[in-house]
């Protein structure tokens, strides 16, 4: 199996964490979306990352149905078997995505518009989302037991990619939170290679 990934893509990241904690033998592969490779385009016809490629098999996308698809691979060891407990680590994954995409939204509202034509409110109403968002996982912060599951791989990713394009702007205040990370790498002390990179 190959995953097509960009090293700064935090969703790509989710799932290079969840694929490496398994052990699945997933082939990484870099991909420049902008550019629109023949090989992400015949796969994704939203030419999006991430994309798992299977031989003689569809393709996989996006994130959630990835990390789905590798929790079937694994034999369910990527989410738990209890049924409340497993929808406490599918809504900590969605509310981890969710940030994820408002900060995605600001990033592309200040990269792909003229300066005179960014909207600020806009911007405005996506950070006033991400900072909610990392105030509730502050009060109510995920537990890091003996096992890991699909929603602390999407917060990892969420936190390296917080750290990588928003340094200094959200963890004042949310000491717990910028700490989680320490505890996730005991259990995954590859996360400082594999986290969002630039």
């Amino acid at each position: 199996m190959k995953l097509l990934v960009s090293p700064a893509s935090p969703y790509s990241a989710k799932c290079r964490m969840a694929a490496r904690h398994l052990a699945l033998g997933v082939e990484e592969v870099r991909v420049d979306t902008n550019a629109e490779p023949p090989e992400l385009i015949d796969n994704n016809p939203l030419g999006k990352i991430p994309v798992l490629l299977r031989d003689g098999q569809k393709p996989v996308y996006d994130s959630v149905a990835i990390m789905q698809f590798f929790n079937r691979q694994s034999g369910g060891k990527l989410y738990p078997a209890e049924a409340q407990a497993r929808t406490d680590a599918e809504v900590l994954e969605a509310l981890a995505d969710g940030i994820t995409d408002c900060l995605l939204a600001i990033i592309y509202e200040r990269r792909f518009r003229p300066e005179d034509k960014v909207e600020q409110s806009w911007i405005d109403k996506q950070w006033s989302k991400v900072t909610r968002g990392l105030d509730y996982l502050e009060a109510n912060l995920p537990v890091v037991g003996d096992t890991l599951h699909g929603g602390h791989f999407a917060l990892a990713a969420l936190i390296g990619y917080l750290d990588l394009r928003f340094a200094g702007k959200w963890a004042d205040g949310r000491p717990k939170l910028a700490a989680w990370p320490d505890q996730f790498s005991k259990l995954f002390p590859e996360f400082a290679t594999v986290k969002p990179a630039a």
